[in-house]
């Protein structure tokens, strides 16, 4: 009786922790299975590319996973039952012996009306696809309005104004757009809206979308073809409704190694987890999060199932990347307060580092155990099986 293993999600956290578990655990002892809703693994990174019209390459999961052993099951997770150790999908359901949760998040409308009626948004393939294909009906001079001020919001609207020069782009931002930056950061961040002739509604509060474009708080219209919502994230309340210890947010609370404070027999990673990182403020969502907690998680799965000692991964957030076009970026590095540096990296330059960036994800999502050891290792010893009968 093999140990199970099932994965939930397949994107930066998921993918790379699925692979590095089936390189380092013998499969003699253990069987793991990675549970996705869609075949190919997503750069969410690079969404607002899509969106804008560039066509990105696809990786199909099967390819990834081609020789590891590991099950992949194409299916929409609906819940998690903590009490039966199983996973209930659209499509059966799965049991496991340890869960590792890495599902991700999706786009938060914070209850503002019309959001979900009339936004477009880039938080997942299908929802770029639509988005793309709104602009690509929209004429010269297209009204596009881009919600939010975040790093999804300053990217996404700097991309659609390069790949698409004909529409008229605007930023309706709550504060003043990088207020996070350094002062160089944030002029050079200027710049580019005005290079790109990006109108920026600065101290600015939607509080309504239409399918017209959206009004503010004080009432101001903002008329647009096309309004792209990217007003922040939040997690699937999947976690939540299972009976796992939460946050208000939805977020898993782990210890330092990831583990479940509810449910020893659950990991979690990626924007799913609510963990504190070195300077004692929560992770912030990001791939570099789902990066530092994937790496602790599958730590902590290996050496607790080998009885080896567990590792410890550093959990810092160093900076900021933000995309301005494909030509242009910032790369602001932050202090252990997560407070902006003096030293930060622009232009080309900063676009070649992002992109190797990107390209280094993907590489280590095919080789997750690159420099480590190849040993497979055996169980200690075989932890109590859930009674649940697995659904093939």
């Amino acid at each position: 009786m093999r140990h199970r293993i099932v994965v939930l999600g397949a994107g930066y956290a998921g993918a790379y922790s699925a692979g590095v578990l089936a390189r380092r655990l013998d499969p003699a002892d253990t069987e793991i299975t990675v549970v996705n809703a869609v075949p190919d693994f997503v750069e969410r990174l690079r969404l607002h590319q899509l969106a804008a019209g560039q066509d990105l390459k696809k990786h199909r999961l099967a390819d990834i996973f081609a020789g590891t052993g590991v099950r992949l099951r194409l299916a929409r997770v609906e819940a998690v039952d903590v009490a039966r150790k199983s996973v209930v999908l659209d499509d059966g359901e799965l049991s496991y012996d340890t869960l590792l949760y890495t599902l991700g998040s999706t786009v938060a409308d914070h209850g503002v009306p019309g959001v979900a009626e009339h936004a477009f948004h880039v938080t997942d393939r299908a929802a770029a696809l639509r988005l793309r294909e709104r602009l690509d009906g929209l004429g010269e001079g297209g009204r596009v309005l881009v919600v939010g001020d975040g790093l999804t919001g300053i990217e996404t609207a700097t991309e659609i104004a390069e790949s698409r020069p004909g529409l008229k782009v605007a930023l309706a931002a709550r504060g003043e757009p990088g207020d996070w930056l350094s002062p160089g950061a944030r002029r050079h961040l200027r710049q580019a809206f005005d290079r790109f002739g990006i109108t920026v509604h600065g101290h600015t509060s939607v509080s309504r979308v239409e399918t017209t474009g959206a009004i503010g708080a004080d009432g101001t219209v903002f008329a647009a073809e096309a309004t792209v919502w990217c007003g922040g994230f939040a997690v699937h309340p999947i976690a939540a409704d299972s009976g796992l210890e939460a946050t208000a947010t939805g977020q898993i609370v782990v210890d330092d190694t990831m583990r479940s404070v509810s449910h020893p027999d659950v990991y979690a990673a990626g924007d799913s987890v609510h963990v504190i990182g070195e300077n004692g403020r929560p992770l912030p969502m990001s791939c570099a999060s789902a990066g530092f907690t994937s790496m602790q998680a599958t730590g902590a799965i290996i050496g607790r199932l080998t009885g080896r000692k567990v590792p410890s991964t550093a959990l810092k957030y160093v900076g900021n990347h933000i995309s301005l076009g494909r030509r242009d970026a910032i790369f602001q590095m932050v202090d252990g307060e997560a407070r902006a540096k003096s030293w930060f990296l622009r232009g080309r330059a900063a676009a070649h580092f992002k992109s190797g960036i990107l390209k280094g994800s993907i590489w280590s999502t095919n080789h997750p155990t690159f420099g480590m050891p190849t040993r497979k290792h055996r169980l200690a010893a075989a932890p109590e099986r859930s009674t649940a009968a697995a659904v093939a």
